[in-house]
């Protein structure tokens, strides 16, 4: 299938993702064959039952019982509603790195579009902000989506205490060193992006910044490499300790993303392949899906 032409023109790194010539077959890197073809097909089951839904095919969308009852998020995080709406929101903003990136980080702290609309967007003016403040406390709770939740602990020692105070009073001060660092960069990896931009920083945001560095990727390929060693959260461990438990997790991810894994899907006639990044996400997804064949995990019911 050829991907949709919106979200061809929404992100940037498409021409990147494609597969390359030199890619190692996935048997190279995932040794044992059950678990080998398990992964591959649960990879292009989840495809599938995107394409039937973006093809507004009406269900069922598998006959598999577990990823027909239970939520999962997306093969590509690229087709995640709540990306899609940040990169539309921010897409004007793309010429202007710095506005972005504030705005971008802002977006994924909050991790409900609804939200931001109402808010509204930060700037470097501190006035301006101040109204967001404002129009940001009027907001009914929850204010915050549950995926991200804005790990309150990091600030509290700080002289903007609060979710609200942290972003609308200081984000915007510690932005502009930042995003200086990240436009020198040529194809960093995210595991070394991430290792320069804490001490800089200053707050241990080490989830978000993973998520936002992502995003920087999508839109400006040419700093952030998503192909590179990745972070691989605690959520995928299970699963890349299955596939090699001798190697560092974030290694296992740079050496999948090598892999010529063809997912079946299509940028300009030409086969998209996944990244180290869509593995990490896989790795945590696989887990969720091997935990509830067997009875257990967080039962989150697809509706």
């Amino acid at each position: 299938m050829e991907l949709p032409s919106n979200l061809k023109r929404l992100y940037r790194h498409w021409p990147l993702q494609v597969c390359r010539e030199e890619g190692a077959p996935l048997e190279t890197v995932i040794h044992q064959k059950d678990l080998r073809e398990h992964i591959s097909w649960f990879v292009r089951e989840r495809l599938s039952i995107w394409e039937k839904k973006t093809a507004e095919r009406a269900p069922p969308y598998t006959k598999d019982k577990v990823l027909a009852n239970y939520r999962f998020c997306n093969v590509f995080r690229e087709f995640d509603r709540q990306t899609i709406a940040f990169h539309t929101l921010l897409n004007p903003l793309r010429d202007d790195f710095p506005c972005w990136l504030l705005n971008m980080f802002y977006c994924r702290m909050v991790a409900r579009p609804e939200t931001v609309e109402v808010a509204g967007l930060l700037s470097f003016d501190e006035v301006e902000n101040v109204r967001v403040y404002e129009r940001l406390m009027t907001v009914p709770r929850p204010r915050y989506g549950t995926p991200y939740v804005f790990p309150v602990s990091v600030i509290l020692k700080s002289t903007t205490p609060t979710r609200e105070l942290f972003l609308t009073r200081r984000l915007s001060a510690l932005m502009p060193a930042v995003s200086r660092l990240i436009q020198e960069w040529k194809g960093k990896p995210v595991y070394e992006g991430i290792e320069e931009i804490l001490p800089l920083f200053g707050f241990n945001l080490r989830f978000l910044w993973t998520e936002v560095l992502i995003d920087v990727a999508y839109q400006f390929p040419d700093r952030v490499d998503l192909f590179k060693r990745f972070p691989v959260g605690p959520g995928a461990l299970p699963t890349f300790g299955k596939i090699d438990s001798g190697k560092d997790p974030s290694e296992l991810a740079a050496l999948l993303g090598a892999t010529n894994f063809s997912t079946r899907l299509t940028y300009d006639q030409k086969p998209l392949c996944l990244s180290a990044e869509n593995w990490e996400g896989i790795g945590c997804e696989y887990r969720k899906y091997t935990n509830l064949l067997i009875g257990k995990g967080r039962r989150r019911v697809y509706k």
